[in-house]
């Protein structure tokens, strides 16, 4: 995804926290309170501090490239409850450019505030969220707060995710939710999103429907569709299916995710072929993720895990010298160990093994294109720090 940071964070009351990325520190003593010693009795201010850092060792088609300490991760969020009606929430990564996105539609930075607005609850079962916020893309690791991911996949990493707009959230049962949002769908230029040779749309935005559902609290569903106005004349369609079972201490996702662009948004396939003779970026992109990881607590402070990824990379259509089909398959495969060495924190430390390799076909290799593999060994810490 991400995925972008996702973060500076507007509120969202407990019942419209489905939205994204949970709160891994919920229920945790804040610093304010470790030092003054004073409960905090109240729900009205929250203020996080979230951060991933690791010493990464990066290895390229078997070669040594570096040897680094690398802050992937520092943001800042703040969120409350205003009284049982309204919320706010807002988050921004502290490393992106803060400045407004030239040219963009909704004055906004594109790339560092990640979420700046208020939640509207209704009653129990209709509320709502106004502002800049997550796309609500469906997808189990969509849904987990950036830090918490040590690499996405290539769709999820090059999109947008964080646009402005409205969300309404419909409580239709305790166990099942559905969201209708409508946002810009873009932060950025045209010129920035797209390239150049298109002539932009007079109502750009995107819409998604999306279904949170759970089964017994052991069977649990992210899926949704979405469809996204780029420019005059293309549109792009995206369906996520995230699906996740957890069994006493095992926990496994498998999400599914296609895309078919009018615009290569992402610019992935873009890359291989060149633009286009307008110099914006090809179009009738097509792009299938798999993503699956499966993660077993089997102590009370440790935790291990796996992680896979086969992402189909391509175009939908023929245009010119470039062939309809599969131009590249991307693979992914990690494992890691997670320490937690505080009962009621949660801090971790880890030691984790990223492995790419990306194949190409003939089509793309025609383009000048070549196989290559890199390998990550990161040793490092995850924290999302309540500090009041």
């Amino acid at each position: 995804m991400n995925k972008t940071l996702l973060l500076a964070l507007l509120f969202v009351p407990a019942t419209m926290m489905a939205q994204q990325d949970k709160d891994a520190s919920a229920g945790e003593e804040s610093l304010f309170e470790k030092v003054t010693k004073i409960e905090k009795k109240q729900d009205n201010f929250h203020f996080l501090l979230n951060l991933n850092n690791s010493f990464d060792i990066n290895q390229a088609d078997g070669d040594f490239q570096n040897a680094k300490f690398n802050m992937r991760q520092i943001r800042i969020e703040a969120k409350g409850n205003i009284n049982d009606t309204f919320s706010f929430r807002w988050r921004q990564r502290l490393n992106r450019n803060n400045s407004p996105a030239p040219d963009g539609i909704d004055n906004m930075p594109a790339s560092s505030i990640d979420v700046a607005g208020i939640g509207v609850k209704v009653n129990d079962k209709f509320s709502m969220f106004l502002g800049k916020q997550c796309a609500a893309y469906g997808g189990v690791e969509f849904d987990l707060n950036p830090i918490e991911i040590y690499e996405y996949s290539d769709m999820v990493d090059y999109m947008s995710n964080f646009l402005t707009g409205a969300n309404f959230q419909f409580q239709l049962t305790p166990e099942h939710q559905l969201q209708l949002q409508v946002l810009d769908s873009r932060s950025g230029s045209m010129s920035d999103m797209y390239g150049d040779g298109y002539e932009q749309s007079k109502v750009p935005l995107v819409y998604t429907a999306n279904w949170n559902g759970s089964f017994g609290n052991v069977f649990k569903t992210r899926w949704s569709y979405s469809l996204m106005s780029q420019a005059k004349g293309y549109r792009s369609h995206y369906i996520a299916l995230g699906n996740e079972v957890t069994v006493n201490n095992f926990d496994a996702f498998f999400d599914v995710m296609y895309m078919r662009e009018g615009i290569d948004r992402e610019g992935i396939v873009s890359s291989f072929v060149g633009n286009n003779a307008a110099g914006g970026h090809q179009n009738d992109a097509e792009y299938l993720s798999f993503v699956m990881k499966a993660q077993y607590r089997f102590a009370p402070k440790w935790n291990a895990f796996v992680k896979g990824m086969v992402e189909n990379e391509g175009f939908s259509k023929a245009n010119g010298a470039i062939e309809k089909g599969k131009y590249r398959t991307a693979l992914g495969y990690f494992a890691g160990l997670e320490y937690y060495p505080m009962k009621n924190s949660n801090l971790h430390f880890f030691l984790t093994y990223v492995g790419r390799h990306y194949s190409y076909t003939d089509r793309a290799k025609a383009f000048g294109c070549d196989d290559y593999s890199t390998n990550r060994i990161s040793i490092g810490y995850i924290w999302q720090l309540p500090m009041f």
